[in-house]
């Protein structure tokens, strides 16, 4: 009787478990989430109610949840956050290439030439008045 386990071929997803599992980031996570969380539920809890605080603690842990779980193309959260970040604040939105108007170039050209064409006809008007 001969068991059968489906092996996947591309390897270069899978990560090495450390513990319960978990692989080495979301045994960080986890912890930085339970040592900011519960610290603030336990120093609160009596001042502004058990359910308020338990709201609050949760909102405190989320994020560290979120960098822990998120991945998205193989890469972490805070690496797509980082990219963000770069993409629309750190780098400047300075557009590389410019195109060139060719109409106004005619135009500047024409322009030109009606300007060298007035200033021919009034130093040959100026000529023609100093020779007689």
């Amino acid at each position: 009787m001969a068991i059968s386990v489906a092996v996947p071929k591309n390897l270069s997803g899978i990560k090495t478990k450390v513990a319960m599992n978990l692989t080495k980031r979301q045994l960080v996570c986890f912890g930085s989430a339970g040592a900011v969380g519960i610290p603030f539920y336990i120093f609160t809890k009596g001042v502004i109610g058990t359910q308020a605080s338990a709201l609050i603690m949760v909102a405190l842990m989320l994020p560290f949840f979120f960098l822990a779980m998120y991945e998205k193309d193989g890469f972490p959260a805070e690496k797509i956050l980082y990219f963000m970040l770069r993409q629309k604040i750190l780098t400047p939105g300075i557009r590389p290439y410019k195109s060139e108007n060719l109409y106004r170039q005619l135009e500047e050209k024409e322009r030109m030439k009606k300007e060298v064409r007035y200033l021919e006809e009034k130093a040959a008007g100026r000529n023609a008045g100093q020779a007689g």
